[in-house]
């Protein structure tokens, strides 16, 4: 695993531990800001004509040009010295190298390290073959799976650590609308294990429920007929 839960809630000497933060992104004001209101589900399911590795390929490749241009949006915030470990809520995450080797860094060196990776392997043809006709490996939703996982670290890490220069952008909808889409779509295929993204089930089961349809306008009062329209009977 390439994160490690952070300590404790309850300290040594029975202490009560600090009040955790208020976590702003979970607030109404921001939460009912999104770019689309119609159900994600429907973007995600697999259409019938397309085989599953192509979809799992499309959707990944594009979360990879998606987030990664979100990071960038905040980028200069995110420095050694303002996000000196990679962390979200109460985790950290480390980096382990291809041999194993297990590293804390910056969050900016972590981001860089997820990012080239992924392009790494979205752009090799043995791996998200775009020729018809040529084969999957047999990797490759392990891969995938690796993809996704490091992708969410770097969505949760802009929640935790970068939201409040989100919002000065006015890009929350825009965080909002592709951390749902993401979410509903590596549910939709098991992709990263619950246990992973479990530490931002609050804003997931906010966000992933599909928005409630605007209630109808009010029907304006009728009026009262005037004189001259009512019926009037002579008497004779």
């Amino acid at each position: 695993m390439d994160w490690l839960m952070g300590k404790s809630k309850t300290k040594p000497n029975g202490k009560k531990p600090p009040a955790e933060e208020k976590k702003q992104y979970l607030e109404p004001e921001f939460t009912k800001i999104r770019v689309v209101d119609f159900d994600l589900k429907e973007l995600v399911v697999l259409p019938r004509e397309i085989d599953l590795n192509e979809w799992l390929a499309s959707n990944t490749t594009t979360f990879f040009n998606l987030i990664n241009l979100q990071y960038s949006t905040i980028s200069e915030f995110c420095t050694g010295d303002t996000c000196q470990a990679m962390t979200a809520c109460n985790t950290i995450y480390y980096w382990y190298d291809e041999r194993g080797k297990k590293t804390k860094c910056t969050a900016p060196q972590y981001v860089d390290f997820v990012m080239s990776l992924c392009q790494k392997l979205v752009t090799d043809e043995e791996i998200f073959p775009t020729k018809y006709g040529k084969e999957f490996p047999n990797s490759f939703e392990s891969l995938v799976k690796k993809i996704c996982r490091y992708l969410f670290h770097v969505l949760a890490h802009l929640y935790w650590a970068h939201f409040k220069e989100t919002v000065a952008m006015d890009l929350q909808g825009h965080l909002n609308t592709l951390y749902a889409h993401f979410i509903v779509f590596v549910r939709e295929f098991n992709l990263v294990d619950p246990k992973e993204t479990c530490i931002m089930d609050d804003l997931s089961e906010i966000l992933c429920t599909p928005a409630p349809p605007p209630a109808p306008a009010p029907s304006p009062p009728a009026s009262a007929p005037s004189p001259s329209s009512q019926n009037h009977v002579t008497e004779r």
